[in-house]
């Protein structure tokens, strides 16, 4: 099992910055990929950006040359700098796993951005 717990969510205005963190712990050998994924009301969740064991980024159009995102290997942590945010990156962020075939979400952090 793996667990994974995100913080740094919170109410922003827009063109501020917030940096999500995703700390992985259990059994987190051969965690092969971690990524950030959205869900606004009423909309599917999508996936905002995710990194490999190897450190391959990829990003969704919407957020590209705005977040980035990095991983700290001795910390088992994920993160998720998000800059110049807008109001429609307004949404519950999800982070997630994948090992072994088998898929971890965190429970979720909300980001709200200010008009």
């Amino acid at each position: 099992q793996v667990q994974l717990v995100e913080s740094g969510g919170g109410l922003v205005q827009a063109g501020g910055s917030l940096r999500l963190s995703c700390a992985a712990s259990g059994d987190i050998i051969c965690i092969s990929a971690m990524g950030w994924y959205r869900q606004a009301p009423g909309k599917q969740r999508e996936l905002v950006a995710g990194i490999t064991s190897g450190g391959s980024t990829n990003f969704a159009d919407s957020v590209k040359g705005r977040f980035t995102i990095s991983r700290d290997n001795a910390k088992n942590t994920v993160y998720l700098q998000m800059n110049s945010l807008k109001p429609e990156d307004t949404a519950v962020y999800y982070c997630k796993a994948w090992r072994s075939g088998v898929v971890y979400w965190g429970q979720g952090t909300q980001v709200t951005v200010s008009s």
